[in-house]
C-alpha cells in the first residue's frame, strides 16, 4: 500500500483548533469560509510518509498544521536536493494546483505530523471567487519564487555555518510559515536531513550561530534572536 493512499485513509475533518491555525480561513468571506471549512480534511502523516509524489496527479492544495514535512527532488547525479523545509502554517503547491499538472517534486513527513488538504476544486473555486484567497496566493507564490532562489544559493555556499544559519531563516519566513513563530520545534538530525550536511556538522553551526548570538538552542527546537544576520549569512569565525 502506497503511503500516500495510507495517508488519504487515514484522513478526517479538523478540529476547531486545527482550523484556527490556518491562515488564510480569516481573510475569506463568511460564505467563502463556510465552503472552504466544509471541504477542508486532514490527515495524520507518520514519519516517512509521502504526501506528494513526482508524476502524481494534484487533487489537494495542501498545508501543514503540525509537524515537519520535506520538499525534495532527485537531481541528475541521483543525489536529492531538498528545495524546502515546510513548518507548522506552510501551505504549498499552489503552483501546481494553479496549472493541475503532475508533481515534479516529492513532499514527505520527516516526523509525525498532520496535514490539511483542500480540494483542487475548491482551490480554484476560491480563486474565481475570493479576492482574499487570491491575494494570499499571490504572495505565497512571490515568497516561494524567493524561497527558491535562495535554496540554490545555499546549495553553492561552502561554508557550512552560512548554509544552517540560511536553512534556518527560510523557515522562519513568517509570510510562508506564520506558525513557528520565534521558537521553531526542530531536532538536530531534521535540520540536517534539510541542509544536507551530518548532524555533527550541524551541531557545530548551532553552537557558532548561538555564540555570535544568532539563535538560541532551546530544549526540543531552536530560537531565533537575529532574523537579519540568518538571513544574510555574512556571519563572522567562531573564536577559537
Amino acid at each position: 500500500m502506497s503511503d500516500e493512499l495510507s495517508l488519504h485513509r487515514r484522513r478526517r475533518k479538523p478540529t476547531a483548533d486545527e482550523l484556527a491555525g490556518i491562515p488564510w480561513l480569516g481573510l475569506l468571506q463568511p460564505g467563502e469560509r463556510l465552503r472552504a471549512e466544509e471541504e477542508l480534511l486532514v490527515g495524520d502523516a507518520r514519519a516517512g510518509d509521502y504526501v506528494c509524489r513526482v508524476g502524481r496527479p494534484v487533487t489537494y492544495w495542501f498545508g501543514v498544521v503540525e509537524g515537519l514535512l520535506k520538499m525534495n527532488n532527485d537531481d541528475a547525479d541521483g543525489g536529492t536536493m531538498t528545495f524546502a523545509g515546510l513548518p507548522p502554517g506552510g501551505w504549498f503547491g499552489e503552483g501546481t494546483a494553479i496549472k493541475r499538472e503532475p508533481y515534479r517534486y516529492n513532499v514527505l513527513a520527516l516526523r509525525k505530523s498532520v496535514v490539511a488538504g483542500l480540494p483542487i476544486d475548491t482551490f480554484h473555486w476560491l480563486l474565481d471567487h475570493s479576492l482574499g484567497f487570491n491575494r494570499f496566493v499571490m504572495n505565497q507564490l512571490n515568497e516561494r519564487l524567493g524561497q527558491f532562489i535562495a535554496a540554490r544559493e545555499i546549495d553553492r555556499l561552502g561554508s557550512p555555518d552560512a548554509r544552517v544559519a540560511r536553512s534556518l531563516a527560510a523557515l522562519f519566513n513568517p509570510v510562508l510559515y506564520p506558525g513557528v513563530g520565534q521558537v521553531l520545534r526542530i531536532t538536530q538530525q531534521e535540520l540536517a536531513y534539510l541542509v544536507g550536511l551530518s548532524r555533527q556538522r550541524v551541531n557545530e553551526a548551532l553552537a557558532s550561530l548561538q555564540d555570535l548570538g544568532v539563535i538560541r538552542v532551546e530544549y526540543g527546537g531552536l530560537r531565533v534572536l537575529d532574523l537579519p544576520a540568518l538571513r544574510s549569512s555574512v556571519l563572522a569565525p567562531r573564536a577559537c
